[in-house]
């Protein structure tokens, strides 16, 4: 079975086997049984290899690491735990955006919060245009889960579904802009995920409360660590299973 994540990194990283060959000392055929066949490199290897794609070890190669390790490493992630969303500072938004230069990506139902900011559609514009992956998802309006949220929030029928709306009008200027893709998911969302190159807010939901009265967590990926790709897999999931939908559509 072949090591699709490894493929998938390296391809969007522009890095060729010779590459990796090189880089790692090995010859070419044993970097491609790394690919085609998931051997798993020595961890010499495996660093050089990560360091290359921008990517974590543990997300390469899962079962290259032991579970102890893995545990110790996952609470270095947690940078600092905020109980509420609204508690995470407003600047340390800007600076995390600010700082993105390869990826920034994106899962809310809403996140009004966000796109109420004159300063985020701008920084996103920017960004894109030097280069830097931004990808969006937002609740379809229309969808049973984004009507359900706003019962289970003790909101009145369809709140959070105009919310949706009024942020895809704020952020309607990105649809047009190479290198902002915007898709349209229907899932239940456990978590708001917000990624900036190997930073991440997530935002975990309570039943009953609005996301900003729930618990935030901010995290740095660390090599070997399993907390930030978990959140990572989580994302691009919904990402795969969400849809490139026209925004009126399914609108409530």
């Amino acid at each position: 079975m072949p090591n699709e994540r490894l493929r998938e990194a390296l391809l969007r990283s522009g890095i060729d086997i010779t590459d990796v060959a090189e880089a790692t000392g090995v010859d070419e055929k044993t970097v491609e049984r790394w690919i085609t066949k998931a051997r798993t490199p020595y961890p010499r290897h495996r660093h050089k290899v990560a360091s290359l794609v921008k990517e974590a070890e543990g997300y390469l190669w899962p079962d290259a690491i032991a579970p102890e390790r893995v545990n110790a490493i996952a609470g270095s992630e947690v940078v600092k735990v905020y109980p509420h969303r609204n508690s995470v500072p407003s600047d340390l938004w800007g600076k995390l955006l600010a700082a993105a230069t390869e990826r920034v990506d994106i899962l809310v139902l809403a996140g009004l919060f966000l796109a109420e900011d004159p300063t985020f559609t701008r920084t996103i514009q920017r960004k894109a245009r030097q280069g830097t992956s931004v990808r969006m998802l937002f609740g379809e309006p229309g969808a049973a889960e984004a009507k359900k949220r706003s019962s289970e929030e003790r909101l009145a029928e369809g709140t959070v579904s105009a919310r949706i709306q009024n942020a895809l009008a704020l952020i309607r200027p990105l649809e047009s802009i190479d290198g902002v893709e915007l898709r349209y998911h229907e899932t239940t969302l456990y978590n708001s995920i917000f990624r900036f190159d190997n930073e991440m807010v997530v935002n975990m939901h309570v039943y009953g409360q609005p996301g900003a009265y729930a618990p935030a967590m901010h995290l740095r990926r660390l090599s070997g660590g399993d907390l930030f790709d978990t959140y990572t897999t989580s994302f691009e999931q919904v990402w795969n299973e969400a849809g490139a939908k026209d925004r009126g559509q399914g609108a409530a």
